[in-house]
């Protein structure tokens, strides 16, 4: 039996987000006993963002790991981004690695890894990229299991984009992990709410809806004391929240139907965009009240009849370029440069 299908639904994959000490990861462990966990997570090297965060504690953090795995008898998986992190991994006899969303997204990273695997008979699992890209994905798995890895899951972990909506750190774009699979219709596929939602109040949410749309199981971010942990603390519930959530989560029977997850994520699409239209809103009136400071200091009229013209002619001729309506261009534009003269006016009137 496959190393994923060997416990009913919901796989549990829980655990703290980084690896911050002996002391931490011993509270965090004995606090899930009497959970069903299948794998004990951690964080051993963290792909920041940024330079100058935490990144790991490395091999020091596996020593502790295989600690917790001999006294718990706890199943350990571990995130590798790098040929060399596969062979610390298997140094300390960790069970099970996965590929992060930042490694993901590059094939040549993948496949040193994949590399790396040859011959070896270790589970794998592959997090999706931080783009919404269902072929990079795709590949990234394949590439997996060119290598000869016959445990491959997948795990859902949102994506990313320009700003968030919904109250969510990434969207979940449920479509994608549902087209995922239809092309392999074996591959486990896991969610992590954590990270779709970036905040521990709205994990059991997530997790329950990736139930409902037929997942296999939950990688969940699990610390002793989340408001102290040094990497992602809004996200991470405790053991004994972890106890009570998955004593509420349901496995039923009857999944979403294909076409409310595809209205969704439209409506997830849109929603984002129209934050962008907000944000380029306000940007566009800031540079209003610039113009009308400008044009103060020079003694200059708000209105300028020639230039509103300019404006009108060249927006609907653009929008008729992509196939939008001259009259709702015209009408749309016509509000906007109402509330720009607003704005200018405002600059225009003295200081008292």
């Amino acid at each position: 039996m496959s190393f994923f299908h060997q416990a009913p639904k919901p796989y549990l994959i829980a655990g703290p987000c980084s690896a911050e000490s002996l002391e931490q990861l011993w509270q965090t462990a004995e606090g899930m006993k009497g959970l069903p966990l299948q794998l004990f997570r951690a964080g051993v090297w963290k792909p920041r963002t940024r330079p100058g965060s935490f990144e790991g504690k490395g091999e020091e953090a596996l020593a502790w790991l295989q600690q917790i795995k001999q006294h718990f008898g706890y199943k350990i998986a571990i995130e590798v981004a790098e040929a060399e992190h596969v062979a610390l991994a298997l140094k300390y006899g960790i069970d099970c690695l996965w590929i992060g969303a930042r490694t993901a997204v590059n094939p040549f990273q993948v496949q040193h890894i994949a590399d790396a695997l040859k011959g070896i008979a270790i589970p794998i699992m592959v997090k999706n990229p931080v783009n919404p890209d269902v072929d990079l994905w795709q590949g990234a798995i394949e590439r997996i299991m060119a290598a000869g890895i016959t445990d491959v899951a997948a795990v859902h972990r949102g994506f990313s984009t320009y700003k968030s909506s919904n109250n969510f750190r990434n969207q979940p774009n449920w479509i994608i992990p549902i087209e995922l699979r239809r092309r392999f219709a074996q591959l486990p596929i896991f969610c992590d709410p954590s990270h779709i939602t970036g905040q521990a109040a709205l994990v059991g949410q997530v997790a329950q809806k990736a139930l409902d749309i037929g997942f296999d199981g939950l990688m969940i971010e699990t610390h002793c004391q989340p408001k102290e942990a040094w990497t992602d603390a809004a996200q991470q519930i405790t053991p004994q929240e972890l106890h009570a959530l998955m004593a509420q989560l349901e496995v039923r029977k009857t999944s979403v139907p294909t076409h409310n997850l595809v209205l969704e994520d439209l409506r997830q699409t849109a929603d984002n965009i129209d934050a962008e239209i907000i944000d380029l809103l306000a940007k566009r009136m800031e540079i209003s009240a610039q113009m009308g400071a400008i044009k103060r200091q020079n003694n200059l009229t708000a209105y300028q009849p020639e230039r509103w013209r300019e404006i009108l002619d060249t927006r609907c001729q653009q929008g008729h370029l992509q196939a939008l309506d001259k009259q709702y261009i015209a009408a749309l534009w016509q509000i906007i440069h109402d509330e720009s003269i607003k704005k200018q006016l405002e600059q225009a009137v003295p200081n008292k």
